[in-house]
């Protein structure tokens, strides 16, 4: 038996699952279904997770390799196009994980276009491309999860497109990392005029997620640190003191979804998202790299073996459980998310050598 077994029957698990669901959601967008029956809660324009669901299904058609699946995952891309022009840094979300996984014309376009739009977005007063106000509230914000997703897609765009990138990661490392008044990084900041940058209270300091959202968003730049703008000497003890602060190599498998919660719900998606970062920061040439490896071989071990609902059980197979969308709110707090299902998906394509993680 193959040593990485495990990796492609919960692989194949995930994408079989993924085909459910497009039956189940026809052309709207899941978010995150209930652990008991599988049901998804679901959005009509995928708000900020919609280009993961687009994502999974090229990750299905990639598997497949049918014509019928490249056709789904192709359409689904097609419904993100709206968003190119939104005003929001969940663009890089939307459509890099949307689209960089497509192996058409139509992808590649919107891709193009999008960074063209987010490049244009850029606020030069405020040394990034603000957190905007597609999704409700303040626009002159920074977040971390403004952040992932960006810095490729910002990356596309040639020269000046790399150099946006570079500056709107390196404003959100100052903030979220130098900023910060705790030991760990707070996520979310807002501008004002009056006081220039203060921290938010929610999302909170010690937010899983956020931390797994600026350690791929690091690995990403690392991947792509080879003109000035970047700084990369600063990148990798960005990535240094992330994977201190978020215990990626040290910590529990799986996190709390929040770190004053050690009791409370965990989140299975910050496990995943760390899982592809690690895999990615091990592409990078030194001795650490068979440890980010191996250790994100662990992860994606116990998530499937942990968390992967099994066949012959009463509950839908090929679910993530024990993700959490909102803690602070008590939303959806054990159940499968659309992007945790799509980055255990890709990080056990990528595992197994099917998805070069250093082009996605």
């Amino acid at each position: 038996m193959s040593e990485l077994r495990w990796a492609d029957e919960a692989l194949e698990a995930v994408l079989r699952r993924a085909g459910e669901t497009a039956r189940q959601v026809g052309e709207r967008f899941p978010l995150y279904a209930d652990p008991a029956d599988g049901h998804w809660t679901t959005t009509g324009r995928g708000s900020w997770a919609g280009g993961f669901w687009a994502g999974l299904l090229w990750l299905r058609a990639r598997h497949t390799g049918t014509a019928a699946d490249r056709a789904a995952a192709a359409a689904c891309t097609a419904r993100l196009a709206p968003w190119t022009e939104a005003d929001t840094a969940t663009r890089g979300l939307i459509l890099w994980y949307g689209t960089a996984l497509g192996d058409d014309g139509e992808a590649e376009a919107l891709r193009a276009r999008a960074a063209r739009s987010v490049r244009a977005a850029y606020d030069p007063a405020l040394g990034l491309v603000p957190w905007g106000a597609a999704l409700g509230g303040p626009r002159a914000r920074a977040r971390a999860d403004g952040v992932p997703g960006l810095v490729p897609l910002l990356a596309s765009a040639g020269a000046r497109g790399d150099a946006v990138a570079a500056g709107h990661l390196h404003r959100h490392l100052d903030l979220c990392l130098g900023g910060a008044t705790a030991e760990r990084p707070s996520p979310s900041w807002d501008f004002t005029e009056a006081s220039g940058w203060h921290a938010r209270p929610e999302p909170e300091v010690g937010w899983s997620r956020g931390e797994a959202w600026l350690l791929l968003a690091v690995a990403d730049a690392l991947l792509r640190a080879r003109t000035p703008p970047w700084r990369p000497e600063r990148l990798r003890g960005a990535a240094q003191l992330l994977l201190e602060q978020g215990g990626f190599l040290t910590g529990p498998l799986v996190p709390p979804a929040l770190a004053r919660r050690p009791d409370g719900p965990l989140d299975t998606s910050a496990a995943a998202i760390g899982a592809v970062a690690l895999l990615k920061l091990a592409l990078l040439p030194g001795p650490e790299a068979p440890a980010y490896r191996e250790r994100a071989e662990d992860v994606l071990r116990h998530l499937t073996r942990t968390h992967l609902t099994p066949p012959g059980t009463p509950h839908p197979a090929g679910m993530l459980r024990d993700g959490c969308y909102d803690a602070a709110s008590g939303t959806a707090v054990r159940h499968a998310l659309v992007w945790g299902d799509f980055f255990l998906a890709l990080g056990l394509a990528a595992l197994r050598g099917h998805v070069d993680l250093g082009r996605v």
